[in-house]
């Protein structure tokens, strides 16, 4: 049973940072992918960035020099350490697991997550 579990949200100002952490439970990374997503009221839920059990990165250009993604194997947790947000960075954050090998390749698309976290919010302000 996979179970991801984000903290970390809530207000921050303009330029100020903020770290997120997805705790990942259950989930077993052979060729398959992590990533955050987020969503705005009204709005799809969008890639920031994904990182393959290879190390790779890929990053939303939105996200590009500003944030930041990690992985701790030792305690299975994601980060997204956010620096320089700016209020349009505003939304509920999702981390997302992936246990298709065409992730890799199909990184950017939503469908390719089969496993969601509930999400925690981040308002910039």
């Amino acid at each position: 049973h996979v179970q991801l579990v984000e903290s970390g949200g809530g207000s921050v100002q303009a330029g100020g940072s903020l770290s997120l952490s997805c705790a990942t439970r259950g989930y077993t990374r052979r060729s398959g992918c992590l990533a955050w997503f987020r969503q705005v009221p009204g709005k799809e839920r969008e890639m920031v960035v994904q990182i393959q059990d290879d190390g790779a990165k890929h990053y939303d250009s939105t996200a590009e020099g500003r944030f930041t993604i990690s992985l701790d194997n030792a305690d299975n947790t994601m980060y997204l350490q956010m620096d320089s947000p700016k209020p349009e960075d505003t939304a509920m954050y999702y981390c997302a697991a992936s246990s298709f090998s065409s992730c890799v390749r199909q990184w950017y698309f939503k469908t390719q997550y089969n496993y969601w976290g509930q999400g925690t919010q981040v308002t910039v302000s």
